[in-house]
């Protein structure tokens, strides 16, 4: 649920600019940095206060992220004011860092080491159920109700919530202050630099595919349609969670080379056939299903890898993540300025491979082959 309400709030102001924007007497390119605000907040934010917090009990820190998310959200639901609104995106970002910082490492925590994949497979699950879900309603719920309105229900959602977390999440100590961990030796660790790197090449094809994928579509004269081809995705990236939350913690290596192959052959695909509108459809629920797993897989072999480090190198991720959804965005838009969407399945095609090389040479630290490592 603290994933879904990272994510929700995130894209929340995507289907609602219109009313933000007439809301705060801007325009609606104003309106829509809301949401880079936020990515700034996460990207800024995640390992600063990772490294504060490292020795704090972990149920403290989730409390923390968790009312972050409800004064935030709050304050932007009651601001007459841009800038106050942005400052508030910015901050809710921030907690958004430093929850997905948190939030695999706790799930490992839970569980025995040979269900540790299979939970965060289960923790992972609340961001595609935002993006298929969360997001529509949001944007019914904010067009029947208002857009304040739709905030202030995030606020309620967090309140219930804190009160779960109080009830039923076990705490766990933080790390003692003489064994913290420094972000220089976690980012020198055998692996790491590995797996971040497939973080960003996977992460910025993914991105400029889906976030483009209107104007893409419409090259299938889809272009009314686009809600499908989302729904399409979301629903196919749950059975891909599903399906990673089976196989993670005895074939971690596997699952993650074939979904970089099925991929980079989907995109082959688009290259070929995308103008037809079943096959882009087609594509798109293969597409999700590498897709949904993939913040499962590649936190668990980053966790992995990183051992005792495994927050810091988590909330290294949430920065690296983000910064494959900015380049995503500013890439995918200098191709479909200058190349029109039909450029895109190569890009994808070229970064997806990239990905899959890093990963397959990564067999000793990074992608070992076999039963997880515990």
């Amino acid at each position: 649920m603290t994933g879904f309400i990272c994510i929700a709030t995130e894209t929340l102001p995507a289907g609602l600019l219109p009313q933000m924007a007439d809301g705060l007497g801007v325009s609606q390119s104003l309106a829509g940095q809301s949401v880079a605000a936020y990515a700034i907040g996460s990207l800024v934010a995640a390992i600063p206060l990772t490294l504060l917090t490292q020795t704090w009990s972990r149920r403290n820190v989730l409390l923390l992220t968790v009312l972050g998310f409800l004064a935030f959200n709050s304050l932007t639901a009651v601001s007459e004011n841009y800038w106050l609104t942005l400052a508030a995106r910015f901050l809710a970002g921030a907690a958004a860092g430093l929850a997905w910082s948190l939030l695999a490492g706790y799930a490992r925590r839970m569980v025995e080491p040979h269900q540790q994949g299979r939970a965060m497979a289960l923790a992972m699950v609340g961001t595609p159920i935002a993006l298929s879900i969360g997001v529509p309603l949001g944007t019914w719920l904010g067009t029947a109700i208002g857009w304040r309105m739709a905030f202030g229900v995030m606020s309620a959602m967090t309140l219930l919530l804190i009160a779960w977390i109080l009830i039923a999440v076990p705490n766990y100590p933080g790390q003692k202050s003489d064994s913290k961990v420094s972000l220089g030796r976690v980012a020198a660790m055998p692996g790491v630099r590995a797996v971040l790197s497939v973080v960003l090449f996977w992460m910025l094809a993914h991105n400029i595919l889906y976030t483009y994928i209107a104007p893409f579509a419409s090259r299938a004269d889809m272009s009314e349609r686009v809600d499908l081809v989302l729904l399409t995705f979301g629903m196919a990236a749950l059975v891909g969670i599903w399906i990673t939350g089976r196989v993670i913690d005895c074939a971690l290596r596997a699952s993650v080379l074939i979904a970089l192959v099925a991929f980079s052959l989907i995109a082959l695909l688009l290259m070929l056939l995308g103008t037809i509108p079943v096959i882009l459809l087609l594509a798109t629920a293969v597409w999700g299903v590498t897709f949904g797993g993939a913040a499962t897989q590649l936190q668990t072999a980053l966790a992995d890898t990183a051992g005792e480090g495994a927050d810091i190198a988590l909330s290294m991720n949430v920065v690296v993540w983000n910064s494959a959804i900015a380049g995503g965005s500013i890439l995918g838009g200098v191709l479909l300025d200058n190349g029109g969407a039909a450029t895109f399945p190569p890009a994808v095609l070229v970064l997806a491979l990239i990905a899959f090389c890093i990963a397959y040479a990564a067999r000793t630290n990074g992608f070992p082959p076999g039963n997880r490592r515990h």
